[in-house]
Parts: C-alpha cells; structure tokens; sequence
C-alpha cells in the first residue's frame, strides 16, 4: 500500500497535516496528493535520506508517524463495490474527488435547471427530487440543520409543480455562468458531504451498479475493475449496441486463451473500453476511451487528473461475478 500523486482522500489528509506541523507543506489540507504535496514528501525523504520517489509507502509513513502507526488501507476500500463505482464514476462526471464528488452542483447549462450530486441527477429530468424527498422523509432533521430558515423554501419547491421547480433553480443562479449562487450552493454541498444523503445517492444507484453485473456475465468478465468498467458505461454511455457486442465477442476470439487470468481479464475489458469507445459520438471518441481505458487498465489520466483505482477507489481484479 502506498499513496502517491493522483491519491485522495483523508490518509492524504493526514499526510498533508503532518507536513505541515514538520513545516514542510504551506498548501491546503485537502486530501488530494498533488504536485505541492509530492515535492513536501520528497523534501521529507531527502531530509530523512530515504528514497527521495515522493512516494509515501511503508517506510516513508513509519517514518511520518513512527512504527507504532502503520499504513493504513484507504478507508474507500471497506465501503461496498457499489459505492466505489459511484465514486470513481462521479469523480469523472464532476472532476471531482471523494467525498466531493457526491455533492457535485451545476445550474442551468444543460436546461435541467439544477444537478447535483455523483451523477448529476437533475430538476428536467425529475431525477433529483426522488433523491431530496427520500433525504427529507429519512432524515428531516438533518434538512433542517443544513438548510436552517431555507428549509421551508427547498420543500415548497419541492411539492410544486415541474414548471415552478425550473423556475426557482434558475432564480437561485447566476444566468450567465449557471453558477448556483449562496447561500443555496454551500447549503447543498454541505448536503452532500453528508453520510445520509450519500447513501440516497448509492441507493439510486444500485439498479446502475446490478446492470453493470449483469453485463460482466454477459461478457464473461469477473472483477472489480470489470463492475466499475460497466458501471461507467451505463453512466456515460447507456448500453452497449448489438453490433459492438458482435464487434467485442470477435475481438475476444482473437485473444491469447494461454495467458493468466488477470491478463487475460484486463486484455478484455481492454477490448470492450476501445469497441464502447469507438462507437460513441466522434466528437466524444477519444475522451470517452480515455475514460474507459483508465478502468481497464487500472489507472491513467483524465482531464489532467491522476487515477489509480486500487489506492484511491479500492478497486482491483479480485473476482466478484460469478
């Protein structure tokens, strides 16, 4: 285990913070392990004259937080392959990390009025209001704690009609850069940085997350990484048409069978990432390839951001389909 250029979450947190007190690092405490926090790890190895690879594996952590303190597992990596998939997918849907990525929030761009949250569920499509009802009836509470003296307004809009809904979202944003303005945009980040409306989100995704399975059987793929490579095509893509099945299925043929299994798998899912690629929209072809190639082959980068599955997202190649 190791965190590197490209981790996030609350380990990388923590390795910030502890720079920091060793006055090492001057940046934010963020969670994302990016060029500042590479070059405050690699002063630390020169200082303690360790491999200066700004990487922090098992003796540059014991060396952070002494032997007492082992490295530990991304905390990501005990939560269900369902709520990794939604996390590694939302992280490309909002070119954000966990646990940001589950309270992504965009305006009027699109005409959906308002989306928020991993996969950007929206007012147009009546995709959201599923999600704030179920938050609301479970946890009334907590609605009323985050949105304080706004509570009311968000129900009202909420029990109008379709038409009133994109009203009120547009009327909370800036038109021109369909920006939602505060408080309501800090008001819904912090719903959902939220725990309980994080497992709303997961639960609206399980229906993606079992056809994604179902998919894996279909085309013979068993792992983590293959659920997580489904999962993002049903997000980005929708389906995959019979002619790239046939297109796939001929292309599996053509493989070494002689290979181990974990080549032999990542060399499909290689196979299916390129054929989904190929046959999206040619302005899209290649960004949705990069996508699907980073799942494939277990890391890469997209948009200029860094993507390891196994040490940010806990997903690997243990099997998990039957």
């Amino acid at each position: 285990m190791d965190y590197r250029r490209g981790a996030k979450g609350d380990e990388v947190s923590r390795i910030q913070t502890r720079l920091r007190e060793l006055n090492l690092y001057g940046g934010p405490i963020d969670g994302d392990f990016g060029g500042g926090t590479e070059s405050a790890v690699r002063a630390f190895q020169r200082a303690h004259r360790l491999a200066a690879d700004a990487i922090v594996g098992p003796t540059t952590w014991e060396a952070l937080f002494g032997a007492a303190v082992p490295i530990p597992i991304p905390a990501i990596a005990a939560k269900p392959l369902v709520y990794r998939n939604l996390a590694l997918t939302g992280a490309f849907e909002t070119e954000a990390p966990v646990p940001e990525c589950f309270a992504g929030l965009a305006g009027d761009f699109d005409g959906q009025g308002m989306s928020f949250g991993a996969l950007q569920w929206n007012l147009g499509q009546g995709t959201l209001q599923p999600l704030l009802n179920s938050m609301d009836r479970a946890h009334p509470e907590v609605v009323d704690n985050i949105f304080g003296p706004h509570a009311g307004e968000l129900r009202a809009m909420l029990s109008s009609s379709h038409e009133d809904q994109l009203s009120w979202a547009r009327s909370i944003q800036d038109g021109r850069r369909f920006i939602i303005a505060e408080p309501w945009r800090g008001l819904f980040k912090t719903l959902g940085r939220r725990e309980e409306f994080q497992d709303i989100e997961v639960d609206a995704a399980r229906q993606i997350y079992q056809d994604a399975v179902t998919w894996c059987r279909t085309y013979g793929v068993k792992t983590e990484r293959a659920v997580a490579l489904m999962f993002d095509i049903r997000v980005q893509n929708g389906s995959i048409a019979s002619t790239t099945r046939a297109q796939i299925e001929r292309d599996f043929a053509a493989l070494d069978p002689g290979v181990d299994a974990d080549a032999l798998e990542v060399a499909r899912l290689r196979v299916i990432a390129n054929r989904r690629a190929e046959a999206a929209n040619p302005r899209w072809v290649e960004d949705v390839r990069a996508r699907k190639l980073t799942i494939a082959n277990g890391a890469g980068k997209i948009h200029g951001a860094n993507y390891d599955l196994e040490s940010q997202y806990g997903i690997s190649l243990r099997p998990v389909v039957s």
